[in-house]
């Protein structure tokens, strides 16, 4: 049976290398202007990779209401992100919280692995693994090293607590829910909430993911064990999606989020629309070869009933990755077929922001429908017949009412999300 509830979207939150809010980072991004650039916030020069898409002059007490900041200390960074991104979409969907249901507030989000700060276990490490021998000596951690440990520092790091700081925060009693599948894991938390909304299990929702991967250990494991790009002489340059010279990802951090709303409660409080969530599909690529990828993208159109001549362009995982690249190539050709339709990848200009990035970088296609063009992609400067995709160079003009967003992990899941202009019908 399919149900008569609409799924709709009504406020954007983005924290990102670009900007502390939406607007600023819209406006970089229609700019042209890249978030990636030399790491200030530690010390990198015994590192391979210098450089990262950081987020710059951020502080959480400016999204957090007085009496709420002591909650801060229990928050890390990708928490804080989290926290001001809800806060930005609930300020840019103008809501009245004192008139939602609050037991109809949901929240679904999408979070990663949430790296320790040095601080909160260098030094209870270091007592147990003195230099400079470096041996461990169990006896002296479990005498002297833990008593070092703040008794509330994992409370800072649990996956879940993204969405539980967010549902204390705006009193949020509905259903709540985390997703832990790293870079696809906010585009599967749009997936579900549409589900909930769909279903009357809620009227509205916040929506998204976030993460920081510009931490000394995250950054450290990534230089060892993944892709990366490795072009410290040229980091703006470094995150080239489908380019023939790609040569690896870019670590970055931030937080998208966006309101997901039934539709008749959106009429009723009179909200802006910004777009409609009209189909969505998720499948698992085990040969990453783009299959999975295609099987998502047919899903989300059938659920849709959208045939591909009424998308305008799809939002790329782009990855930036020789083989991740190729395979989503594959896939969305697999799909579309000779058809040219027109490609955009947001990691040009903020690398790979973990499990922020599909609502993050979804929230730059709604804002296009609404501004009427797309932005390119920045760094495509050598086609790679690998890749048969028609990624844009040049700001294109908006021709047909929706778009599709892909997303993918390195495991293969993969997702896609179906999204049409609002046009008031």
């Amino acid at each position: 049976m399919v149900s008569p509830r609409r799924t709709v979207l009504t406020g954007i939150g983005l924290i990102t290398p670009l900007g502390l809010n939406t607007a600023a980072t819209w406006e970089a991004v229609r700019a042209g202007k890249s978030g990636v650039r030399p790491l200030q916030s530690f010390d990198t020069q015994h590192l391979p990779v210098r450089f990262g898409a950081e987020v710059l002059d951020f502080d959480a007490k400016a999204f957090i209401d007085k009496k709420d900041r002591k909650q801060i200390k229990v928050m890390a960074r990708g928490i804080q992100f989290a926290v001001a991104a809800a806060q930005v979409a609930m300020d840019d969907a103008k809501v009245d919280k004192t008139a939602l249901d609050p037991t109809r507030f949901g929240i679904e989000f999408g979070s990663g692995l949430l790296a320790t700060e040095l601080k909160d276990l260098g030094e209870a490490a270091l007592t147990g693994c003195p230099p400079p021998a470096w041996k461990v000596d169990l006896d002296k951690w479990g005498s002297e090293g833990r008593t070092k440990i703040e008794p509330l520092w994992m409370l800072k790091y649990l996956p879940n607590f993204l969405a539980s700081h967010i549902s204390i925060l705006h009193n949020a009693q509905g259903p709540n829910n985390s997703i832990t599948e790293s870079e696809v894991s906010s585009l599967l938390a749009l997936g579900e909430a549409h589900r909930i909304l769909r279903r009357g299990q809620a009227d509205f929702m916040l929506v998204g993911g976030a993460e920081s991967k510009i931490n000394p250990l995250t950054f450290t494991r990534n230089c060892l064990f993944a892709p990366l790009s490795k072009r410290n002489d040229a980091p703006e340059k470094a995150s080239r999606p489908f380019d023939k010279d790609r040569d690896g990802f870019v670590l970055g951090e931030g937080a998208g989020i966006v309101i997901a709303e039934d539709l008749q409660h959106a009429k009723n409080r009179g909200a802006h629309i910004y777009g409609e969530v009209a189909g969505f599909g998720a499948a698992f690529d085990r040969r990453r070869d783009g299959r999975g990828i295609a099987r998502a993208i047919r899903a989300a159109l059938d659920q849709a009933g959208i045939a591909t001549e009424a998308i305008d362009h799809v939002n790329a995982n782009g990855l930036s990755t020789p083989n991740g690249d190729r395979a989503e190539a594959q896939g969305i050709r697999e799909v579309f077929g000779s058809q040219p339709v027109p490609v955009f990848a947001a990691k040009s200009y903020f690398g790979n922001i973990g499990a922020g990035c599909g609502v993050a970088e979804l929230g730059l296609s709604l804002l296009a429908l609404q501004a009427g063009t797309l932005p390119p992609t920045l760094n495509y400067e050598h086609p790679d017949p690998a890749c048969p995709v028609a990624v844009q160079r040049t700001p294109q003009a908006i021709a047909r009412p929706c778009f599709v967003k892909v997303g993918f992990n390195e495991m293969g899941q993969c997702a896609a999300v179906v999204v049409r202009r609002w046009e008031g019908q």
